[in-house]
């Protein structure tokens, strides 16, 4: 165990209380996960820092992924005076930012949970893409959190003024600040999104600069960071793992490792949020069912034609939406197999039955 850390410090509040009293009952300690390794789980209390596994009881009951602890979680914990301590639950989440786990599985992956602001960090370099931010917006509008735009490398634009615009207008509503992490510009902007107890997920490409951010606001070089090749601006991973960090002005922020592959995960009504103005325009389609493709009197293919609308942001749209309708197929199927799964349990529960004598 290392020094003490207030509950409040770590974003406890009078709702996470009351969810707890079940488990203070049986002399459980509320923590909080601040990082995860091979299933050994650093955590945050107020008597400091220590490891814990998850309990026997909770791991037999989880039934997917997602069941475990995910970094930024609230956990009911048995302290131990030897050896590690155990998570005997977990507390209801506020907010998760989820994708879809990278591979074959269709199969939920929680990369922050309860996170109250996400900062979505973009290079103003060669990798400046703007159908990029498109699904980490759609990834931040499911996760209840609110979205901040970070546009870094600002010194390294021709006219960031113009990128700034182009972001505002594919993000209507959603700060958006350009800084340079090289000259400290518009670190005050991000700092004051920072409040005691406020949780901040940082998300982004390799190479983005999230770790050379978390190190100004904690003041020291904690985080390991290394240069972008120069031959395509691409980053080199630094961070390999999720991890909850106290600042000392105050908050918390989750550095996460650089997504190449940002695969969705949920319905529907993140990409209608992000896509709004696609949604406002098709309001004006002569079908009230319209697609936007191949139907005619469209209104959102007008807006294109007349220069109202971007083509590229109508294509995106149309793939993001095809990427969400085939997702929600294979969760369905899987759905359908686990039910047919559960159905034979019972059936072999009840057919090797035997009554007593």
């Amino acid at each position: 165990m290392s020094k003490s850390i207030g509950l409040e410090d770590l974003g406890w509040n009078p709702e996470l209380a009351a969810a707890f009293e079940p488990h203070a009952a049986e002399g459980l300690r509320p923590a909080r996960i601040a990082a995860e390794h091979t299933h050994i789980y650093r955590v945050y209390t107020e008597t400091g820092i220590c490891d814990a596994v998850v309990a026997g009881q909770l791991r037999y009951r989880a039934e997917r992924r997602g069941d475990f602890p995910a970094v930024g979680d609230w956990v009911a914990l048995e302290p131990r005076r030897a050896g590690r301590a155990i998570v005997r639950a977990i507390l209801p989440r506020k907010s998760k930012f989820s994708r879809k786990r990278a591979g074959l599985l269709t199969e939920e992956q929680i990369v922050a949970a309860n996170v109250d602001v996400v900062f979505l960090m973009a290079g103003l370099d060669d990798e400046f893409n703007v159908r990029r931010l498109e699904r980490y917006l759609i990834l931040a509008r499911e996760s209840g959190a609110d979205p901040v735009i970070l546009l870094n490398k600002a010194d390294l634009s021709a006219d960031p003024e113009a990128a700034l615009a182009e972001v505002r207008r594919v993000a209507p509503g959603v700060p958006v600040h350009h800084l340079s992490l090289r000259t400290a510009e518009g670190l005050d902007a991000v700092r004051q999104h920072l409040a005691r107890g406020r949780t901040i997920a940082l998300l982004g490409s390799s190479g983005v600069g999230k770790s050379t951010l978390i190190n100004r606001l904690l003041g020291v070089e904690r985080q390991r960071t290394r240069e972008v090749r120069r031959q395509d601006s691409r980053g080199r991973h630094t961070t390999t793992f999720r991890e909850l960090i106290l600042l000392p002005q105050g908050g918390l922020v989750i550095d996460t490792p650089g997504m190449r592959e940002i695969q969705l995960w949920g319905p529907q009504e993140g990409l209608r949020e992000v896509f709004e103005d696609i949604d406002a325009i098709g309001a004006d389609c002569f079908f009230q069912n319209c697609r936007h493709r191949r139907e005619p009197r469209c209104a959102v293919k007008t807006a294109v034609s007349e220069g109202r609308l971007s083509r590229d942001r109508l294509e995106s749209y149309h793939r993001l939406q095809d990427e969400l309708q085939r997702l929600a197929a294979k969760q369905d199927k899987r759905a359908q197999l686990q039910q047919k799964r559960i159905v034979r349990s019972i059936h072999r529960k009840v057919r090797d039955f035997k009554p007593r004598e």
